[in-house]
């Protein structure tokens, strides 16, 4: 797709689509969003959250950064426009869950594994890739055969959703309201190559196929 396609794609969306929403946009504008879920998302591009789950307009509010990974929380006068996304969602918002949502052929984790050290022109790339080197770390210890790459990467991309949840937890609210059965936090992965979705339970320490 290019710029020429979005521009035909829009006029689509327009002609088609929207006529067959226009009530639900309407209502959005006039009592403004009260979605229920944040879903923090990779910004891979073959990684739609709409598309995967089959929400509409209004139901998720959306953050989506590389490797779908989630900084621990800092009270500096920094600008942290991920931790600010997730404040707003939590407590102007009121979402009752936060997905995090990893998924298969992951490029973040995959340059976990690269030597990036002579690429000057990716500085903050090179430290936000900082959040999944407990991941890399946990996986290559639990790891027996080191010489199965495709295993450590798909591990890692698991691994690294359970440390983004350990993460969520250091944010004050997030922790009280979990705490207090106000909010609950998930930790999903998703397969690129079939489409399904498995989810972390805590109880197995293990992901499961999600609906089942």
């Amino acid at each position: 797709m290019n710029i020429d396609d979005m521009i035909k794609g829009n006029k689509k969306f327009k002609d088609v689509h929207f006529p067959k929403l226009e009530g639900k946009f309407d209502d959005l504008v006039e009592n403004g969003q009260k979605p229920q879920i944040l879903f923090i998302g990779c910004s891979d591009s073959r990684v739609v959250p709409d598309l995967i789950v089959d929400s509409k307009p209004g139901d998720m509010f959306i953050l989506r950064n590389i490797g779908n990974f989630v900084p621990p929380y800092k009270s500096d006068n920094d600008f942290h426009a991920s931790s600010a996304a997730i404040e707003y969602a939590v407590s102007v918002l009121n979402v009752k869950d936060i997905i995090i949502c990893g998924h298969s052929h992951c490029g973040a984790c995959a340059s976990l594994y690269k030597d990036l050290s002579n690429e000057p022109h990716l500085k903050h790339v090179k430290k936000w890739l900082e959040l999944g080197h407990k991941a890399k770390e946990y996986t290559l210890l639990a790891t027996q055969n080191k010489d199965d790459k495709e295993q450590i990467l798909r591990t890692t991309e698991k691994i690294s959703v359970k440390h983004q949840l350990e993460n969520l937890l250091t944010y004050p609210e997030i922790f009280r309201k979990v705490k207090a059965e106000e909010l609950d936090i998930h930790g999903w992965y998703y397969k690129i190559e079939d489409g399904s979705i498995e989810y972390y339970d805590g109880e197995s320490c293990d992901f499961k196929v999600l609906g089942e």
